[in-house]
């Protein structure tokens, strides 16, 4: 076993089950899945959150499956529905604070198609105020913009 996880104050490895047990003890784990939506164009799909551009992705609700949660995700976050799952690509770790506790969050990616001209609804109360379909050499551009994880996710697979 090999991780990455990105923690407000830098990057640490896990190396061994052992490790990750210890290390998760005292946290809140939160499971996530989202997409990295193409489009015909080769274009990826962005939103705009809490001024960082950020892949479609959340919480996993009781009895959901990750692909399910992943689907739905991108469709409450876009307002898209004409989405094609096609492939697991990764999960990332991260951490945050949240009412003085610790969590954890994987979120686990999956490859995802959209074909056609749906118009793009941003779900403001999940503070979203754009979405855009970026080319490569945009979302390169766009990275110093970006989480750390999500950075991660374009560079690996876009």
């Amino acid at each position: 076993m090999y991780i990455s996880i990105h923690e407000p104050n830098g990057l640490i490895h896990i190396e061994s089950e052992a490790s990750f047990k210890a290390y998760t003890k005292d946290k809140i784990i939160i499971e996530a899945a989202g997409g990295l939506v193409f489009n015909e164009k080769n274009e990826i799909l962005m939103i705009f959150r809490k001024g960082y551009w950020d892949l479609p992705k959340g919480k996993l609700d009781e009895g959901e499956t990750l692909e399910a949660c992943a689907v739905r995700e991108v469709q409450e976050e876009t307002g898209l529905n004409n989405i094609k799952l096609c492939e697991f690509l990764t999960t990332t770790y991260h951490t945050y604070i949240l009412n003085e506790q610790s969590i954890l969050k994987p979120s686990h990616w999956y490859k995802m198609e959209h074909w056609g001209n749906e118009t793009l609804i941003p779900q403001i109360e999940e503070d979203i105020t754009e979405i855009k379909w970026v080319s490569n050499v945009e979302a390169h551009e766009l990275k110093d913009k970006m989480y750390p994880t999500i950075r991660i996710i374009v560079e690996q697979y876009f």
